[in-house]
């Protein structure tokens, strides 16, 4: 009697659908027995010994291995019924919510991943496999950006976090997108803390819109307004860029707190309208268009794209009111060149001047290259 007393007093508290520790005292072709310390040895059936099922039990474990096993059942004839690979899958539940845990923790900078093999396509989204426990990863989690077509992940192995854990209903939901976000995140605010106004980088077009185009600048989009695209006017970002282009561009403003930052093309380039300014100087005679009028003046064409203002009171000796009552557009006008304001982009000319100055002066007309090279050649064969 206390012999059977201090027998049972040493079987360990076990219970059913518990993980315990056992140590394997025997195995055959067919099963493994394992002790657990319960009133006598338990056998595991080969099938619940590896996934998939061995040839023979003797190819996964030998007499001596302390395994963690899964009760399935105690009693019976057999004593119970273990599962070594119930028992792996408890131990890979325990690790992803712990991987969860982590993750959601606010303070957490390092995210732990989990690598899942992408199995097939299914309503909905795909399936995948992390160390051996079945799972699904929704169509929206997939990408930061809708995917159509999700078949061409099938056979990949992909990165993800695990974001629903259900071990009760074997039930685990992945997410790629959501550890995008956060790696783009982390890229944002490395982004907002080093770019500075006043930085070249080098840039890759990502999309065009009417207004301008977005830029990636080393992970995070940036975008060149329209009119920041070229010196010359721009009807259509597409008339002068192309997705996937890579190019330099300038930085005009970093908004962290928005997160917006305002990019440039055009001041990466040395702007042609001082390239033009330099063929002329204060004091010049030139002939011109004029293209628009004005409540204070007229502007003159003196190139294609490269105009000058007649101010109003430089358009007539009398007084006048208007600028119309001295020209019209598309008169054809001789003036004097009073200023060149190389910082504001301002030329400033005078039809008075050119009036009082020019009689015997050489007023210069913009001809352009092809035009003037054909007058050339004419007049040599004369």
């Amino acid at each position: 009697m206390g012999n059977w007393f201090e027998e049972s007093e040493s079987f360990k508290d076990i219970h059913e659908h518990e993980v315990v520790e056992g140590t394997v005292i025997q195995v055959n072709r067919d099963e493994a027995y394992v002790d657990i310390g319960y009133k006598q040895e338990i056998a595991i059936p080969k099938r619940e010994l590896a996934v998939p099922e061995p040839e023979s039990a003797e190819d996964v474990v030998k007499a001596g291995d302390v395994i963690k096993v899964y009760i399935q059942s105690l009693g019976g004839e057999n004593g119970g019924v273990l599962s070594k690979v119930k028992a792996d899958a408890e131990v890979i539940w325990d690790e992803l919510r712990a991987i969860k845990a982590h993750n959601d923790d606010p303070e957490t900078d390092d995210l732990q991943t989990v690598d899942a093999h992408v199995n097939s396509v299914v309503k909905g989204g795909l399936t995948a496999t992390v160390n051996g426990l079945r799972g699904f990863i929704p169509a929206s989690q997939m990408e930061l950006h809708f995917v159509k077509d999700l078949s061409g992940y099938v056979g990949q192995t992909v990165q993800a976090l695990p974001i629903e854990i259900e071990s009760s209903k074997r039930r685990l939901v992945l997410s790629r997108r959501q550890l995008l976000e956060r790696e783009r995140e982390a890229k944002q605010r490395e982004i907002f803390s080093t770019l500075h106004e006043g930085d070249v980088v080098k840039g890759t077009v990502k999309r065009l819109v009417d207004y301008g185009a977005f830029i990636d600048v080393g992970g995070v989009d940036g975008l060149a307004h329209i009119s920041d695209l070229s010196w010359e006017r721009v009807n259509h970002p597409s008339d002068v860029l192309k997705i996937g282009e890579e190019l330099d561009v300038y930085v005009k403003n970093v908004d962290s707190e928005a997160h917006r930052i305002s990019l440039s093309v055009k001041q990466t380039q040395r702007d042609p309208w001082l390239d033009r300014a330099e063929n002329y100087r204060e004091g010049d005679f030139i002939e011109g268009k004029i293209v628009k009028l004005a409540k204070f003046g007229a502007f003159m064409e003196i190139e294609p794209g490269f105009d000058g203002l007649i101010p109003m009171g430089e358009l007539s000796d009398r007084r006048i009111e208007n600028a119309d009552e001295a020209v019209a557009v598309g008169d054809i006008v001789k003036v004097k060149i009073l200023r060149i304001d190389l910082k504001r982009k301002r030329i400033s000319l005078s039809i008075n001047r050119a009036r009082r100055e020019g009689a015997h002066a050489n007023f210069r007309r913009y001809q352009p290259a092809e035009e003037a090279t054909t007058e050339v050649e004419t007049t040599t064969e004369e």
